[in-house]
């Protein structure tokens, strides 16, 4: 079982007072799997119902509600079902293709008797489904959006002495140079993380074979499995039906990105996205693949201001993969052993800085950036702390932040701002500005049968003794 930092939130969940919990995101994230293994470790008792599967138990959720009726229903149906109160946690899996399901968590909540966790995919989706008629629970429920294995969830599930990475952390914090051997191991597991991604069915087959050419054919059937739900709905007599039009614009959009993000400047350009339509039907696939979780926008601003949604270009904006892995997939296939090497600056920084928005997205940090209308200065990634804006510069090599300097250099016309440097170095400093290895944005709380990549040994690696 790979360990997930959501575990530790399940289980902050179970020992407070709470509501029923809905567990949001994309598709082949693992939340089932979490789910089910959390309910089977802390519960005496466990009642799994798949509502896309099983269309029969639907009926449960037809009525007005009583909790002992849908006891009885879900019995009915589910044969193998048991109901203790205050030792059964139920599992309401792909709860959006059962919109009553979703309005009964507020009496579940009330009655209290049992544990409820919802999980869901397309919650978020537009015209999935029909309007909910019964209401949403707001108030009874509560809500986490999961989300591919982060890097520190990635280099904990490679072995990493957790010693270890709160050194690093600490380092980062304190910006110390990190000791030059824990900074290349992290590096080194940084640009593997690049290729590999957070895809849990990936991660697993990386760590048991660390076979590149394994984890690019599950990438792209993982890929695949995702599309193939694109533009899947409910109709209005709650069948499964598919709007072949949306589909079609879904996953041309999703595969314009590598030529998007491989120009200079990374802003989404529709006429780049090879289906028929004008740029309003085309921006319903990308709305659509922004709503099932694949993808995320970072937002061009007007002036680099507080507070940045208010000075956001709706219409201007770069679009990344939510899992860097993903996107590498989809690049030559020269561009994973390129990665090994160091060289990440190929492909115009754009797998740096996916890994930057991915990574932020992960962590709840709305996507800024800025792009003056000459086109300079241009800066990566903006973001708000304690009412500021700060600046976020990514270099996949440790090129000079020039328009980052220009800025900071220029507090009269841009004002005065805290600023940081990603780059493949160690800790440093710079004019204004401090410098950061690339993996720490990754610890925010960031040949078929040969081993193309070797096995990092990480079990003799200690925090030097002579760093305090």
């Amino acid at each position: 079982m790979l360990k997930r930092t959501i575990w530790n939130s399940l289980i902050g969940w179970k020992r407070r007072e709470h509501h029923p919990l809905v567990i949001k995101g994309l598709r082949q994230i693992g939340k089932t799997y979490i789910v089910r293994r959390f309910g089977e470790e802390f519960y005496d008792n466990c009642v799994y119902i798949d509502l896309r599967a099983n269309t029969n138990v639907h009926y449960a959720f037809d009525g007005d509600f009583d909790v002992d009726q849908m006891v009885l229903s879900i019995s009915a149906v589910i044969r193998d079902a048991r109901f203790i109160p205050g030792k059964t946690l139920i599992i309401l899996d792909e709860i959006q293709d059962c919109p009553n399901a979703r309005s009964s968590l507020k009496y579940w909540d009330i009655d209290g008797r049992y544990d409820v966790i919802a999980t869901g995919s397309f919650l978020g989706v537009k015209g999935f489904r029909t309007p909910y008629t019964r209401g949403i629970p707001v108030g009874y429920e509560e809500q986490i959006t999961m989300f591919p294995l982060t890097f520190k969830e990635f280099i904990i599930n490679s072995g990493l002495n957790t010693e270890v990475i709160e050194y690093v952390k600490n380092s980062l914090k304190d910006l110390k140079p990190i000791d030059k051997t824990i900074h290349e191991s992290m590096r080194s597991l940084y640009l593997q993380y690049l290729i590999v991604g957070g895809m849990p069915e990936v991660v697993n087959v990386y760590l048991e074979t660390h076979d590149l050419n394994a984890v690019r054919t599950i990438q792209r059937t993982v890929l695949s499995s995702i599309k193939d739900d694109f533009g899947r709905y409910k109709n209005a007599q709650g069948n499964d039906a598919v709007n072949e039009v949306l589909k079609l614009r879904a996953e041309a959009c999703l595969e314009s990105l590598p030529t998007q993000l491989a120009k200079n400047y990374k802003k989404f350009q529709y006429s780049l996205v090879n289906v028929k339509g004008h740029s309003p039907e085309k921006a319903d696939g990308l709305q659509y693949i922004e709503d099932v979780g694949i993808v995320v926008k970072s937002y061009n601003t007007r002036e680099i201001s507080f507070p940045l949604e208010g000075v956001k270009i709706p219409s201007e904006f770069k679009v990344f993969y939510i899992d860097t892995g993903l996107l590498v997939s989809q690049l030559g296939d020269e561009v994973p052993q390129e990665i090994l090497k160091g060289n990440i600056s190929s492909y115009k920084g754009a797998i740096a800085e996916n890994m930057v928005a991915s990574a932020f997205a992960a962590n709840g940090i709305a996507l800024y950036y800025f792009h003056a209308p000459s086109g300079s200065p241009e800066l990566d990634f903006l973001f708000e702390k304690n009412g500021e804006v700060n600046i976020v510069e990514c270099k996949a090599s440790n090129d000079r932040a020039t328009s980052m300097k220009f800025v900071i250099a220029n507090q009269k016309k841009y004002g005065k701002h805290s600023a940081v440097k990603f780059a493949d170095t160690n800790v440093g400093g710079g004019e204004g500005f401090i410098t950061l290895p690339l993996y720490a944005v990754g610890l925010i709380e960031l040949n078929n049968e040969q081993r193309i990549v070797d096995t990092i040994d990480l079990s003799n690696l200690k925090v030097p003794t002579d760093v305090s």
